[in-house]
């Protein structure tokens, strides 16, 4: 893994209180990061993370907010702004699949206009509202954004057809933010394949043992994969922009 000195840096996560977001708040501080935790503000974990990171000596706050909320992400980001001071990082990782079990692609009638708007808001304009209220300062500090889009986003079958659109506009949205905020900030986006943390979408043994199977490196993604790379193209990868990256293991090989 490749050590970073980010003593003086600081960095937002979205949905930070579980899964890809925790891993990444956890690394980030582990370098050295001052790190402000997003969580919904009735979900325990969040305030959890915060603890157990300052409890280790890291610098982290908590930062409650719903970014698929108009308003509520905007104010969210700016009080985290005003608690941090500066923003080198933002990590949109927020996100949700909106049901507990696949949705398979023929199952229509499954799709419902309040599946739409969920996904919609939380996946898509999530990452564009936290990402213009954050825009001065990142381009002040020269920051970056990290997006979490999805293998689903790329043509794969996701946990259903809306969730693979949110994140097909995740993948459009983060050229078209590098476009608009270059060159003082860079934009990429990680696409997880099959990951392990907690999920909504519920995996049979036998669906999680046929991701395995078929990734070339046979394991599924551990949400400090994810971190890693998210790292990578945060604090590294100075020439890189407008760009996803798949981390996968070699499942859509």
């Amino acid at each position: 893994m490749i050590r970073y000195d980010l003593t003086g840096k600081t960095a937002l996560v979205t949905g930070g209180a579980s899964g890809i977001g925790l891993a990444t708040g956890t690394m980030l501080a582990g370098f050295g990061c001052t790190v402000a935790v997003n969580h919904l503000p009735d979900d325990p974990r969040g305030p959890e993370a915060v603890a157990k990171l300052n409890a280790s000596g890291a610098q982290a706050i908590a930062a409650p907010g719903h970014v698929g909320i108009a308003g509520d992400a905007e104010r969210m980001v700016g009080a985290a702004l005003e608690k941090l001071g500066r923003l080198d990082l933002l990590v949109n990782n927020a996100g949700t699949p909106g049901t507990r079990s696949r949705i398979a692609p023929p199952e229509l009638d499954l799709i419902t206009e309040e599946l739409w708007s969920t996904l919609l808001e939380t996946n898509l304009l999530g990452v564009f509202r936290c990402a213009k209220a954050a825009a001065p300062a990142l381009k002040a500090a020269h920051g970056a954004i990290v997006n979490t889009a999805s293998i689903a986003g790329l043509g794969r079958a996701g946990s259903s057809l809306a969730y693979g659109a949110t994140k097909a506009g995740v993948v459009s949205l983060t050229q078209n933010l590098a476009r608009a905020l270059g060159p003082e900030v860079r934009v990429n986006a990680i696409a997880p394949g099959a990951v392990d943390s907690p999920w909504m979408v519920e995996w049979t043994e036998e669906e999680r043992r046929n991701t395995i199977d078929r990734a070339v490196l046979k394991r599924r993604c551990t949400p400090e994969d994810l971190a890693e790379v998210i790292l990578f193209l945060g604090f590294g990868a100075a020439m890189v922009t407008g760009q996803t990256i798949v981390v996968d293991g070699g499942l859509t090989l």
